[in-house]
């Protein structure tokens, strides 16, 4: 729409504006990031970053850093800091990762099951995070600010996916233009 002097295109309505397009003329690439499988990716890889330096000390014999507050070391040297040998973190690396690529593939896809999938495996990670948190707090009695803040953007993870699952038809059709998988 060039219905200024300048003959410039300008956004018709305020959501074009948000949504990155021009008289009707979309931007694809912006107008997808308005998308709730980015802002998954986002907590998924902020989880997967949180993850990758606890298996990073921990798979060289060390401790995490928590500065002034002292229970990551009390709860990286308990019993509880590994399964069968490996050290829980890893499992965590491995839950983001594969969250991420769930919610990068919905976002690309448009595929309701891929959704599903990031919303059934992020509810059973938030299970096995509230058994861990009963472990530091009532078992080991202390507390991992780094185990802490994982938690934490896994139950963010939770609840945006089944708030997203929840209103999926309003996201139904692909962010990338594709078509809508029947």
């Amino acid at each position: 729409m060039s219905d200024n002097a300048g003959g410039v295109d300008v956004a018709s309505t305020p959501t074009d504006a948000a949504a990155g397009t021009t008289g009707g003329a979309p931007y694809p690439f912006l107008r997808s990031l308005w998308h709730p499988g980015i802002a998954l990716a986002a907590l998924d890889f902020i989880g997967l970053c949180i993850a990758m330096y606890l298996s990073y000390v921990e798979l060289r014999s060390e401790v995490p850093s928590c500065g002034v507050i002292k229970g990551c070391e009390t709860v990286a040297t308990s019993e509880y800091s590994r399964i069968a040998g490996v050290p829980v973190a890893v499992f965590g690396v491995v839950l983001s990762l594969t969250l991420m690529v769930l919610a990068l593939a919905w976002w690309r896809t448009g595929r309701p099951g891929l959704l599903l999938a990031h919303y059934a495996l992020s509810m059973v990670g938030v299970i096995f995070e509230v058994y861990f948190t009963y472990l530091e707090l009532f078992v080991i009695s202390a507390v991992c600010v780094w185990c802490a803040a994982y938690g934490i953007s896994l139950v963010a993870r939770f609840m945006l996916s089944l708030v997203v699952w929840l209103r999926r038809d309003e996201y139904a059709t692909p962010a990338r233009g594709e078509p809508t998988p029947s």
